[in-house]
């Protein structure tokens, strides 16, 4: 099943999950707070929609016959097209390694079955508020140190060369090279990257870190460690 309503605010949000009682429910009530909506059963659906229309959102179930929501989120991360859609995954509580996989993916927030339609409302107004206001200019390429980042197409370049990074690597190596010299805590960190409020350590950005420095080779040595305080990118 694919079906679409349109209302009066331009964001388009994509509803995938296979119980008909639930896809129902969040659609009526997304839809009555003025958005517009398409929906799908499958993954399979999920990602042809995606590629086929306009979508601003996508509010995805886990658990998903064939394609499950982890797979359908990693495709849409994996797209440099389609990488900047915010993602709120829909989950049965208990499912803690999956959330956690999501958030690595680049989901930007998740809510529990069952759930409360005002509190997932408030999730989605939260994740369209931060979306809008950290819009770049695509054509906004960084250059330090013979290092180039091109935020629209979520390139890393190193004196020419292209550098394999993951979401979470590329975002927060853009985050800290938009300000050099800038002395960011972990919190921050995760904050830019991730949005409020999620439960992750200062352990998760270390290891992050480690990751982008090992990847980043030479040039890792202009990711610092401020001790007792957090990173920046050398000036």
């Amino acid at each position: 099943m694919i079906t679409e309503a349109w209302s009066k605010n331009k964001e388009r949000i994509l509803i995938v999950d296979d119980e008909e009682d639930i896809l129902e429910l969040v659609q009526y009530n997304v839809e009555r707070e003025g958005y517009q909506t398409l929906c799908a059963v499958t993954g399979e659906q999920a990602l042809q929609i995606v590629q086929t229309d306009k979508v601003d959102m996508v509010i995805l179930d886990l658990m998903l016959p064939g394609i499950n929501g982890l797979e359908v989120a990693k495709s849409i991360k994996r797209n440099p097209q389609k990488t900047n859609i915010p993602i709120i995954m829909l989950t049965a509580k208990g499912e803690e390694t999956d959330i956690i996989t999501g958030l690595e993916l680049g989901a930007d927030d998740y809510v529990t079955k069952p759930f409360s339609p005002k509190i997932l409302l408030a999730r989605i107004k939260a994740v369209i508020r931060k979306n809008r206001s950290q819009l770049v200019d695509t054509d906004a390429v960084l250059h330090h140190h013979g290092i180039s980042i091109h935020p629209g197409r979520r390139i890393i370049k190193i004196n020419g060369k292209s550098v394999d990074l993951t979401y979470t690597e590329f975002q927060i190596l853009y985050y800290l090279a938009g300000r050099p010299g800038w002395v960011f805590t972990r919190t921050q960190i995760v904050d830019a990257v991730r949005g409020d409020n999620y439960s992750v350590t200062d352990r998760s950005v270390d290891v992050q870190m480690v990751g982008l420095r090992k990847k980043l080779g030479p040039y890792g040595k202009y990711l610092e460690t401020v001790r007792g305080v957090g990173y920046r990118f050398r000036e």
